[in-house]
This record gives structure tokens, sequence and C-alpha cells, in this order.
């Protein structure tokens, strides 16, 4: 269909009431089930629009933190519309490192107890399929970064409690963070240490996976002590 003959409801350019149409399927929970999008294509079919016009919109909702683009699986939903952005705790001193990663094994460590107990069979497949994408990624000479935040959230949404999965996503920011600064002062990553990681990755998959809510907070803390130690690996820190 030509856009000239578009009939959207409401006033502002067609990216506007594009993007105002993805707002209000996102606030229906349409995408709740994958939190993934149509493709440029598809949403262009169903609005009657150009995928400029489409692509438009979906950059204005990027850029209100709606939904973030992943490489090879297209846009998903990360924030509900009108839900307020992470506030993210400056980390000024090694001491606040060491306050935060002992914020990730209470709360990480709690949720992967939480998933071994109340986690499905969808949610266990999630996290597997992130757990071997995460290894190709580093394997790959990848730095992982996305792909290690993603396996974290799969166990924090196989706890089935909102309270851990908000608060493992409002974690996200300075995840990365901290990926980042492992990546900037440690040597690159070899086999050995891609190995070593994802060895304690797959003992937290193993631990849910037969339900043992123990094993499961213990291997997490056991991997976030590690990560903290390996960020520093390498470095001449006053």
């Amino acid at each position: 269909m030509n856009e000239a003959t578009l009939q959207l409801e409401g006033t502002g350019s067609l990216p506007d009431r594009v993007y105002a149409r993805i707002v209000e399927a996102v606030l229906r929970g349409d995408f709740a089930a994958t939190g993934k999008l149509p493709t440029e294509g598809v949403l262009a079919g169903q609005f009657g629009v150009s995928r400029p016009t489409v692509r438009e919109a979906l950059a204005r909702l990027r850029s209100d933190g709606v939904i973030e683009s992943r490489r090879g699986s297209g846009s998903h939903v990360v924030r509900r519309p009108g839900a307020p952005a992470a506030a993210v705790t400056p980390i000024k001193s090694l001491a606040d490192i060491e306050r935060y990663y002992a914020f990730r094994c209470c709360v990480e460590g709690g949720a992967a107890a939480a998933a071994a107990e109340f986690h499905d069979g969808a949610d266990l497949a999630t996290m597997r399929a992130e757990f071997q994408a995460l290894g190709r990624a580093m394997e790959g000479g990848q730095p992982g970064i996305e792909e290690d935040v993603r396996f974290h959230l799969a166990i924090a949404h196989g706890s089935h409690n909102p309270f851990f999965v908000d608060t493992v996503e409002n974690s996200v920011a300075p995840i990365r963070q901290f990926m980042e600064l492992a990546r900037s002062v440690s040597d690159k990553k070899s086999l050995a240490r891609v190995r070593t990681v994802q060895a304690e990755h797959l003992a937290i998959v193993e631990a849910i996976a037969r339900r043992s809510a123990t094993d499961a907070a213990e291997a997490t803390r056991f991997h976030i002590v590690n990560a903290k130690r390996r960020i520093f690996e390498g470095t001449r820190l006053p």
C-alpha cells in the first residue's frame, strides 16, 4: 500500500503513528510470550508503510529504552513504555566493586535457587540455548557480553519471580560495564579461560536442571566470585 493512502488513526508523522501503535501493542502484551517484535518487513506490511518508516519508529523505541536490537535475533522488548529506566548506582572505588559483587552474589544466587525450584521445560531449554550461544561467541573470539547477559537473564526468568527478574534486568548496565572492564584490562581470553568460565556456567545450569536450589545458589556464587577475580588478573591497580 502506498504511504500516501495509509489510514493510520491519530496525528503526527507516519513514524510517530507507527511508534504509537507499537507502544500500544507492547502495553497490551502482544509480544509478552517471547519479547520479540516482528521483523521490519512484517511490521511494514502490517501498517502499510515503507521499511524506512518502520526503521525510524524502531530507532525511537530503542532511544527510549523500550526495545533493543540483538545481532541475528531482531528487536526485543526490554522495558514496558512508561516504566522507569534503571537507575545505576555509580561505581567510584574498589570498595564499590566489592559491594557490587556481593550484591550480585545475593541476588543472582537467590534467582538461581528459585529457578531450580520453579523452572519449567521451556525455561531450561532457554538457559541451555543461551549457554551454548555464549560458548560459540567466546570460542569464536568474540567478547560474548550480550550473550552472557542473556544467559544470566534466562536464569532470572526461570525463577518465575518478577522481583528477581526486575532486579537482574536493572543490573544489566553494570554487568556490561564490568565485562568491558575485564576485557580491556586483562589478556585476551584463551581457550582455557573460555572453558573455565563455561564450566562454571554449566555447573549452574546442571544444578538448576536437577532442581537443587542449594547447589544452584552455590555454583552461582562461585562463578561470580571468580568473575570478580578475573577482572583484576593482570592489572596493576594502586
